[in-house]
């Protein structure tokens, strides 16, 4: 990883980085590192994480570890670690060295809690989980001493290799740090470092049937990889005592600080892990890749792209002030990249029959358009005008309101790009439904100055003999509530959005994107951006709507 000499705005993490550099402390280095649990894909709340730490590393020349917490080994799976290492990876980031695991210190972590034993900083517990609790005292209250918090140095090693070996059943002993029950820091209250878990492992195997907790094993893990600055959400401030406590009283190679800074909460949006889980298992979503997760899977699938991600992290910046950010942020910011680099297509979601009346049936005229209009270097694209043609049955009306600026009979309009035509006969089925429209063109009108022929407005459209057959796919929001979370009285899956995804399966693109590849991107005029889903196949183009031209949800809302 190479320092990034770019000019970005200094946080208060980089500033406290800055003084350290300047005193000399660290010796001069710079490690950081990302350390996620492997229980689920991670969420958009990380990628602000990610960008942190990896982006701090590059900014000062140092190095950013990828390390998972595999301590509970339950919920964890390899699928979710491969999930993690390609989420990091996509957004452009790469770590210092091989990945890392906290079971890949498993050994000297035991060793560490067989020193607080002998130092009389640690003992078995037998107190059940209810009764635990019970003495824990409140945060008003301070707790009290187990009665068991006074065995003998002897007794609590013989305890503790007899957890190891699997003497004991899950829930009858835990090993805890002995500090003070009566701390006003409720985490210093003899916390739980050690607990039987009789699980298989899907790094150490069956070779542990107890396993570290996350404060015990979090901090000497950051001390073991010379992590200097140990970078993690508010949540874990009050976890920062106990902390520095393992690191003052362990053996360990270092001594890293922790910082916090706020995490990222979004509106119209869950972020907890088990919400999202239950969605999934619930099949309120496809996966935890569906375009409607917040997950960066999810989003990657939506069409978000790498770099408005990291320009939104930027966006919001680095603080110590919760808050929660507005969906509209992240959507401007996809939509800022896309509107620069998505190369123009058509595509008709919802058609229509157009017949061009006076163009002989198998005739094939082309037309160039730009790719791009503000960028010449992504070249043209050549689509072709038949007999038979596609619009939006939205771009028809009837009877016509006021104002009204695409098709109605008698009226005329351009055809992006091509001829004005005008509608003369409006076809309707047995049911009376409109299926076809049929219209004259005027060879004249292409390439015409506009002010020398004025249509009433331009539509786009599709050749029916040429173009892709598709379905789209229109996602809004998961939930219709801002807060999803906050009504303590509802839950939160009554808030979910019943049209956070429309199907429209009878679309039908451009000619130009028959072969586009997976993950492209493009701005379908007059629609919104859009990308290729991984389930399209060689006979079926899919595509799914990333947002539109503009923040229409307010509008919807009635904002």
């Amino acid at each position: 990883m190479t320092k990034n000499d770019s000019s970005k705005p200094t946080n208060f993490i980089h500033q406290i980085i800055e003084e350290d550099l300047k005193s000399g402390a660290n010796d001069g280095k710079v490690v950081t590192r990302f350390p996620p649990e492997p229980n689920g894909y991670l969420h958009i709340g990380h990628a602000k994480s990610i960008c942190l730490n990896f982006g701090t590393a590059l900014k000062y020349g140092g190095q950013c570890n990828l390390r998972f917490d595999d301590t509970n080994p339950e919920k964890e799976s390899q699928e979710y670690i491969d999930s993690i290492v390609s989420d990091v990876r996509w957004l452009g980031f790469e770590w210092a060295g091989d990945i890392r695991y906290t079971s890949d210190y498993f050994d000297t972590l035991y060793e560490w809690a067989l020193h607080l034993i002998k130092e009389g900083k640690a003992y078995v517990d037998s107190l059940s989980a209810h009764e635990m609790r019970e003495y824990r005292g409140t945060l008003t209250e301070a707790g009290k001493n187990s009665p068991y918090r006074e065995r003998s140095v002897e007794e609590n090693l013989d305890l503790f290799e007899k957890m190891r070996a699997g003497a004991f059943d899950e829930g009858e002993c835990v090993l805890r740090a002995k500090i003070d029950m009566a701390a006003a820091n409720i985490n210093l209250r003899d916390p739980v470092i050690y607990r039987i878990r009789k699980a298989h492992h899907h790094q150490s195997g069956d070779k542990w049937c107890i396993y570290p907790s996350y404060d015990f094993a979090h901090g000497q893990s950051d001390a073991l990889e010379g992590v200097t600055h140990s970078i993690c959400t508010l949540e874990f401030e009050d976890h920062r005592p106990l902390y520095d406590w393992f690191v003052e009283n362990l053996p360990v190679p270092a001594k890293p600080r922790q910082y916090e800074f706020a995490r990222l909460n979004l509106n119209y949006t869950v972020t907890s892990k088990r919400k999202l889980k239950l969605l999934v298992d619930e099949q309120k979503v496809s996966g935890w890749n569906d375009p409607r997760m917040p997950t960066i899977s999810g989003l990657r699938r939506r069409g978000y792209t790498p770099a408005s991600i990291r320009n939104f992290c930027d966006m919001i910046g680095v603080t110590r002030s919760n808050g929660i950010v507005d969906m509209g942020m992240l959507e401007a910011a996809v939509r800022e990249d896309l509107d620069a680099n998505a190369p123009r297509a058509m595509c008709v979601i919802d058609p229509i029959k157009l017949t061009i009346t006076n163009m002989p049936e198998g005739e094939l005229a082309w037309f160039e358009l730009p790719a791009h209009p503000k960028d010449e270097s992504m070249g043209i694209r050549k689509v072709p005008f038949t007999r038979n043609l596609l619009i939006e049955r939205e771009d028809f009306a009837e009877v016509p309101p006021k104002k009204w600026k695409r098709l109605a009979p008698g009226e005329a309009v351009r055809l992006r790009g091509a001829y004005v035509v005008r509608c003369e006969e409006v076809v309707r089925d047995e049911t009376g439904e409109v299926v076809e429209l049929k219209a004259s063109f005027d060879p004249q009108t292409h390439g015409a100055n506009p002010t020398d022929y004025k249509p009433n407005g331009v539509i786009h459209w599709v050749s029916a003999d040429n173009a892709v057959p598709c379905e789209v796919r229109a996602y809004e929001r998961l939930f219709t509530e801002a807060n999803p979370d906050g009504d303590k009285e509802r839950d939160f899956h009554e808030f979910i959005n019943p049209e956070s995804l429309v199907v429209f399966p009878n679309a039908h693109a451009e000619i130009g994107l028959k072969h586009a590849a997976v993950e492209s991107r493009f701005q379908f005029e007059r629609q919104g951006y859009f990308c290729v889903d991984p389930d399209t196949t060689e006979n079926r183009m899919v595509f799914n709507r990333t947002v539109g031209l503009r923040d229409s949800w307010a509008k919807i809302q009635g904002k």
